[in-house]
């Protein structure tokens, strides 16, 4: 018996928000068709690096269950990081 079969879905994809490779497959499953549709359904991209560290992935991973080129994916866009601004930083 292969005791790693079926563990590639528990990798978490989008470490901001803790999306799993399996909650991605699933929104596609349910209809989702596009990163902005992913995003909206599981929070993936949605994290304090908005979409920097995981976007990549979820459009492979987008590719791979419609079957389509990477290249025929729709892709979203950059948000800026969020960071924390002080108030004192504010006033100045």
């Amino acid at each position: 018996m292969d005791e790693n079969k079926g563990l590639g879905d528990e990798k978490y994809i989008c470490r901001c928000e803790e999306v799993t490779e399996a909650e991605i497959r699933d929104a596609i499953r349910a209809g989702a068709r596009s990163v902005v549709e992913i995003k909206r359904w599981t929070r993936a991209g949605m994290g304090i690096c908005q979409g920097r560290s995981c976007r990549r992935l979820v459009e492979r991973i987008l590719a791979e269950e419609l079957k389509l080129k990477p290249e025929e994916i729709e892709i979203s866009s950059f948000r800026q990081p969020v960071r924390p601004v002080s108030i004192k930083a504010m006033d100045e």
